[in-house]
């Protein structure tokens, strides 16, 4: 009876989180490709699925004045700081002028190519949620820490530093395990579903509630072809994806997800 119970709770709070499709971009797309794909995310529909759009920065305000609502729009990235001497950086300020609603940190590349560490990540977490923009928050381990038995240790340690941080309201968080981002290597759906289990039963030791609301995206690799199977998972709250957000099958994966957490 206890088991029952419990799974129906865990269904009952699934079906309260509204699933939430990220396209990130990264550093992709001139002018003319922006254009195209912007006319094809106009045409998508998005009733029952939260769907956000990271272009790369010099692109965000076209999208911003040409993208159709609900679609909302997102930074990459962006400083610790706000305006100043900073060069080469975009702070949250500026995002927030130019109408982004959100933006992406502490994705993999990010961490792995620029250096950036969980203490700078909190920094720039505290000061993009006072400016007003929600973010979408990157965790996720590396092959040889997975092999090694430590990915529920890796992404602990990435959002210990930001735990009092993590709202529903204005935090989604992306669970990226790194050996399947770009690679066509994806996570199985058991993988994934145990490791964002993992990870909202850490979150639980923290705050229950909150553990309970927040959403849980999947940021491996996703496509048309494993969207499906990987949304019928109770703990998987939606995708942060990459390369097939450039694709037309990214308004598959958004039917997907929405089609899985309506049923």
């Amino acid at each position: 009876l206890l088991s029952l119970l419990s799974t129906a709770n865990t269904h009952v709070e699934a079906m309260a989180r509204k699933p939430i499709v990220g396209g990130n971009w990264k550093c992709n797309l001139d002018k003319a490709g922006v254009t195209a794909l912007v006319t094809s995310l106009n045409g998508m529909d998005c009733t029952d699925c939260e769907v956000v759009v990271a272009p790369v920065a010099v692109h965000l305000g076209s999208v911003v004045d040409s993208i159709k609502a609900p679609i909302e729009v997102s930074g990459q990235n962006c400083n610790f700081k706000g305006n100043g001497a900073f060069t080469g950086e975009v702070s949250a300020d500026q995002l927030a002028d130019m109408g982004a609603k959100w933006v992406i940190l502490g994705h993999s590349e990010r961490r792995e190519y620029f250096k950036e560490d969980n203490e700078m990540l909190r920094q720039k977490l505290e000061y993009a949620l006072s400016k007003g923009l929600k973010v979408i928050f990157c965790i996720g381990e590396k092959l040889e820490e997975r092999n090694g038995g430590k990915t529920l240790d890796v992404c602990k340690s990435q959002l210990e530093p930001v735990k009092d941080l993590l709202k529903p309201e204005t935090v989604v968080i992306a669970y990226e395990p790194v050996w399947a981002i770009g690679t066509g290597v994806t996570a199985t759906p058991e993988q994934a579903q145990e490791t964002h289990k993992q990870i909202r039963d850490y979150l639980a030791t923290v705050n229950a509630d909150m553990a309970s609301k927040i959403r849980i995206q999947y940021g491996g690799s996703a496509n048309a072809a494993n969207a499906p199977t990987l949304s019928a998972c109770p703990d998987i709250d939606g995708f942060l994806v990459g390369g097939a957000s450039l694709k037309p099958e990214f308004g598959d994966i958004i039917k997907a997800i929405a089609a899985a957490k309506k049923a």
